[in-house]
């Protein structure tokens, strides 16, 4: 991991399970076994951030536990109970053309083909369907608009992401 890598958050530890320094682990991840697939953890220590590894995990009930290396006992992992779990963006596998990890989208302008800058990219949710822009409209917006959802729908609604310029193009009525 390299001093200028971006973190990106994964996940939280729980309650302490046992006596041998095991935590609870909510994963954020699509697949929650997909957490253990990317190492090492940054996880934030009394406010300072420490590389952990992990080594050993279980699914537990309907849940995860997990072992790290140097916590072997219940106190040591008091001290992480409901600490967040992060790790670097170089440790994301690469994606495929087309394919965006959601924090690259953040930010980023959403303008319609007709050019009206709808506002930025705030938040993105999940559907069951498919995954949908929360877009943050512009406080002058002509339409009255606070806030748009449009779904992320390639070659029908969005039209083309270009990261670079930090854009999307929308087939989107601005006064929907």
């Amino acid at each position: 991991m390299s001093s200028n890598d971006e973190l990106i958050l994964v996940g939280k530890f729980g309650a302490v399970y046992g006596i041998n320094g095991w935590l609870k682990v909510n994963s954020y991840t699509d697949f929650p076994e997909g957490i253990f697939d990317y190492t090492p953890w940054v996880v934030s220590v009394q406010g300072r951030p420490q590389q952990m590894q992990v080594t050993s995990w279980k699914r537990h009930s309907n849940g995860l536990i997990a072992k790290l290396e140097g916590v072997s006992d219940r106190d040591q992992a008091q001290r992480l109970v409901n600490a967040d779990i992060a790790v670097p963006t170089s440790v994301l596998p690469a994606l495929g053309e087309g394919d965006y990890y959601w924090k690259d989208l953040m930010g980023l302008a959403v303008v319609n083909e007709a050019g009206y800058h709808l506002g930025e990219v705030s938040d993105m949710m999940e559907t069951g369907s498919n995954d949908v822009l929360v877009v943050k409209a512009n406080r002058t917006d002509a339409f009255g608009k606070k806030e748009r959802l449009l779904p992320f729908i390639t070659n029908t609604v969005i039209k083309e992401v270009n990261l670079t310029e930090r854009r999307i193009v929308v087939d989107w009525d601005p006064a929907f």
